[in-house]
């Protein structure tokens, strides 16, 4: 059983908001995570939530700014939300660049070298870090979802449609849809996953679908006023995408929202609604 140590807990909705680390096994290095656990988990076990974040985020990022613990208080879902690479690397320019490398791991296992010693982030969260959360902490295994923000939205759809057996379901806030077709996408799988663009499309919301990978449902938000909407986002390759193949799709437009979690904080109530009814 890994062993890990409790940084902080916080008493908040009347379960606890507790923050840890522990070193990894599948990364190789000191990785952080935080659960919020509801006041239910005093009597049995509960779905579980994962939440991945977007750039330059950390573990504590959600848990701080998109008040969600009060909706998972009511509802009795536990939270789960990781760091968003891994840290202290070594790597020459892991640190050079905000939308790549330290802080944006884009939840994939890299297979270019040096990148792929330690960028191993689909296999840390669906491995290493889901059995820490059903061996440690009271998490229901047949009731877990996934959902995500930015470029943590494109690692939660992605996931959710690699690892179907795990997700039960999934959402998004301003998910990046095509990261093959926007500057992020491009320059990570270059560095991550090499030259040859048929391996992005296993990364690729859009490309997934479209070679036949789906989800039961998939509800996202997204601002209007996002300053990152046309060129980096893109839902609208999702939308058509997704009418082609008959994948359900919710995709809510916000007039006046940007990419912030003021944005997030506005709709995580709907998000968490929604995940309790299909994790019932």
């Amino acid at each position: 059983m890994t062993a890990f140590e409790t940084r902080s807990q916080h008493r908040c909705f009347d379960g606890t908001q507790g923050f840890y680390q522990h070193v990894s096994t599948v990364i190789g290095l000191p990785m952080r995570f935080s659960v919020f656990q509801p006041p239910q988990t005093q009597n049995q076990r509960v779905p579980v939530l994962f939440f991945l974040a977007g750039l330059t985020c950390t573990e504590e990022t959600f848990m701080i700014k998109a008040g969600a613990q009060r909706y998972a208080a009511e509802y009795g879902v536990m939270l789960v939300a990781m760091d968003t690479s891994p840290r202290q690397t070594g790597i020459t320019g892991e640190t050079d660049d905000w939308d790549f490398g330290a802080g944006a791991g884009f939840y994939l296992d890299a297979t270019q070298a040096p990148w792929s010693k330690f960028y191993r982030m689909e296999s840390y969260i669906t491995l290493e870090l889901r059995q820490i959360i059903i061996d440690q902490f009271p998490a229901d295994a047949n009731r877990m979802g996934i959902f995500g923000h930015s470029m943590g939205g494109h690692g939660a759809i992605t996931l959710a449609l690699r690892h179907p057996d795990i997700f039960r379901s999934v959402s998004a806030f301003a998910p990046i849809c095509a990261p093959m077709l926007c500057p992020w996408g491009q320059k990570a799988f270059r560095h991550y996953l090499g030259e040859n663009q048929q391996n992005w499309r296993q990364y690729d919301t859009t490309a997934l679908i479209e070679d036949g990978r789906n989800v039961p449902d998939l509800l996202i938000d997204q601002g209007l006023n996002d300053q990152f909407l046309t060129e980096q986002l893109q839902p609208h390759r999702l939308e058509n995408v997704c009418a082609a193949a008959g994948q359900k799709l919710t995709l809510r437009y916000h007039q006046d929202y940007d990419h912030s979690y003021y944005f997030i904080s506005t709709f995580i109530g709907d998000h968490l609604k929604y995940h309790y009814d299909i994790l019932q």
